[in-house]
């Protein structure tokens, strides 16, 4: 073996060999693929990756190279990444550096060579599982020890990992030109992009950590608190659910995305599951049923809501319905709540990357804040949940939708 020689082990004992691509040496986590084509410099620095070897379906990753605008964060985040033909040069004018020398000086083990079509198509009909990938003299090693290596590491049902990734401190993004509103936005991995957009609308947004308590949060005087999204099994997360039981309470208003609507869903009463492979790339194609708009989105998430979609729920909040559905799979994409100020989507509304039809979630946002501010809300019919009345979570076995 040479120092450029690189293996990726599957938790069933499949193995793909390439070469090295980014640091050398061995990374471990959950393996899944992401099928976008463009954006990869975003997708790195998401949050949400936190825990995973990410696949990268495009052939030719690389060709942008890396900038210092584009990062969603202060670094990346994927434990690992899996690319096939990794670019030979940077082409763009933006770039700083190339995506290999990036990997390597913040120590993501990558792998590059590979048939990431076939490793896709693996992942598509066994699941997502864990992963290995080692370079190096790493790589030298016996497949039977590699293999136990994998079999050692966590997996990501029953993962808690917000902790990880969520801000150590409270800072605020002004908004562009007049200050509207204030949001309160609850970091469970949130994307640089997020408060920008709320920042164009003429909103402040205050970024608090996650564990951040309920009259710490109304102590901010809120217009209406943001939810982000997040890593980990939103099982895990108990904190933040009670955090949306408090607000709701009180009828402020609550935006909530990706995980965030997992932690609106499990809120109102509903289980939460682990989807088969999941859903992460921005070419995705979600209906909301409340306009039959088709969107294509960006998505990034393992887990979903498990909601009925034929019936209007009744939940200690109220009435509640599922507002946008995937269309390749029927997954519960986005709830509406219609007694209390509320509404979530399982998806990345601020397009980083990813197309813009989903941007008008923002101006819902703003809509629903001025609305609650001017006194123009519909009346609360909702019982307010006592500690004997208070959902909980009704987690659905593992599998598909």
């Amino acid at each position: 073996m040479t120092a450029t020689d690189a293996v990726l082990v599957l938790e069933d004992g499949r193995t793909f060999r390439g070469e090295a691509y980014g640091a050398i040496g061995s990374a471990f986590g959950e393996a899944v693929f992401a099928t976008g084509m463009t954006g990869y410099q975003e997708t790195l620095t998401d949050p949400s990756y936190r825990g995973q070897v990410v696949v990268m379906t495009a052939p030719h990753i690389g060709n942008t190279g890396v900038n210092d605008e584009d990062p969603e964060s202060g670094r990346i985040w994927v434990n690992g990444y899996v690319v096939r033909d990794p670019a030979r040069r940077v082409s763009n004018w933006r770039a700083t550096r190339s995506l290999d020398q990036e990997l390597a000086a913040q120590g993501v083990v990558g792998i590059s060579g590979i048939d990431t079509r076939a490793l896709t198509r693996h992942l598509r009909e066994r699941g997502a599982m864990r992963v290995g990938v080692f370079s190096g003299d790493a790589a030298g090693r016996e497949h039977s020890a590699l293999l136990a290596q994998v079999l050692e590491g966590p997996r990501m049902k029953g993962a808690n990992l917000v902790g990880e990734v969520t801000t150590a401190e409270t800072y605020v993004v002004p908004a562009l030109g007049e200050t509207r509103f204030r949001v309160a936005a609850v970091d469970l991995g949130i994307k640089a992009m997020t408060p920008h957009r709320m920042a164009e609308r003429g909103i402040e947004t205050h970024v608090v950590p996650a564990g951040t308590p309920l009259r710490e949060v109304l102590a901010l005087e809120p217009d209406g608190v943001f939810f982000s999204n997040g890593p980990g099994d939103p099982a895990t997360a108990d904190t933040a659910v009670e955090l949306v039981r408090g607000l709701l309470e009180r009828r402020v208003p609550v935006f909530g995305i990706c995980f965030g609507n997992q932690m609106l869903g499990r809120a109102l009463g509903f289980g939460t599951y682990k989807l088969k492979y999941g859903h992460r790339g921005i070419n995705q194609p979600v209906q909301d049923r409340l306009t039959g708009k088709v969107e294509v989105t960006a998505h990034n998430h393992g887990f979903a809501v498990d909601a009925p979609l034929d019936r209007v729920s009744d939940t200690p909040f109220g009435r509640v319905e599922v507002s946008h559905v995937c269309l390749n799979d029927g997954v519960v994409e986005g709830l509406r709540c219609l007694d209390v100020p509320a509404f979530s989507v399982q998806y990345h509304p601020e397009a980083a990357a990813g197309p813009h039809d989903a941007a008008y979630l923002f101006d819902r946002f703003v809509e629903l804040m001025q609305e609650q501010k001017s006194g123009d809300a519909a009346p609360a019919n909702a019982a307010v949940p006592t500690e004997d009345t208070a959902p909980t979570n009704n987690t659905a076995p593992e599998g598909g939708a």
